[in-house]
């Protein structure tokens, strides 16, 4: 191994070592020790990559920006119906939050202004989430009625408070949690001529689990359990308003939310 890939190495395990302790301890109690301690290497180790604790802090920021770009980018870059794309989407980024402890801690640096501030994540998912809705008002796959700005209102709302309420139990960002929550929303904003063609919980590789290529660190783990769905839940109007079926029941757009 050459000089330099070992001081990438190193960086790296630096920026993961933070995260974890950024995590578990917060920005103002992780301590530059524990971060050089957790990467297996020295202080002055440490000090060579980075000149303090906030420029570590904004590499852990800037290594999950990245991560979330490109799971946002497949909303904008798959074909196929722009509706369906955001409910990948969703999935993507809840899927690369449960794997990658960089990315959460990136995350939520940046909401509590610990990365640097150069940088508004949730804007730019506010502004990901509208663009998708937009383009689905062009194609005229929204509802008589629905708006994009009301709805994207509504889905920010609830993908924010899921990731919010992930970080202190993880299980929220499992599959069935966005699945309901769209078992929940489709009905209510899709127009009828979708009705059965657009999956709750996911499509493609948003559906079988597929990793987000370039994520921010490697961490294969289960979020939650999905035991408690027998099946996973069918396109909308498949079984959706049968009383027997697990999840969400839809009547007429008044339903029953099952998030754990």
């Amino acid at each position: 191994m050459t000089k330099q890939d070992r001081a990438v190495r190193t960086r790296l395990a630096l920026i993961r070592s933070a995260a974890e302790q950024f995590e578990a301890r917060g920005y103002v109690r992780a301590g530059l020790a524990q971060i050089s301690a957790g990467a297996g290497v020295s202080s002055g180790a440490l000090h060579f990559h980075f000149a303090n604790k906030a420029a570590v802090a904004e590499a852990v920021e800037h290594a999950a920006v990245g991560a979330l770009r490109e799971a946002a980018g497949y909303g904008r870059d798959a074909g196929g119906s722009a509706l369906q794309r955001l409910v990948d989407v969703t999935h993507h980024v809840a899927r690369l939050l449960c794997a990658d402890v960089v990315v959460r801690a990136g995350l939520r640096l940046n909401a509590e202004g610990y990365g640097g501030g150069t940088r508004d994540l949730r804007r730019e998912w506010r502004e990901c989430v509208q663009g998708l809705l937009a383009e689905a008002e062009g194609r005229g796959e929204l509802a008589a009625g629905v708006t994009p700005q009301r709805t994207g209102a509504v889905v920010l709302a609830a993908t924010t408070g899921i990731e919010v309420l992930a970080r202190q139990d993880r299980g929220w960002l499992a599959r069935p949690s966005l699945t309901d929550l769209w078992h929940l929303l489709l009905p209510c904003l899709a127009a009828p001529r979708l009705a059965g063609a657009l999956d709750p919980a996911g499509s493609g590789s948003a559906a079988n689990g597929s990793p987000v290529s370039g994520s921010a660190g490697s961490e294969p783990v289960a979020c939650g359990s999905e035991a408690g769905r027998s099946a996973e839940a069918g396109p909308v109007g498949s079984g959706a308003d049968d009383p027997d079926s697990p999840g969400v029941r839809v009547q007429a757009c008044g339903v029953g939310l099952a998030l754990r």
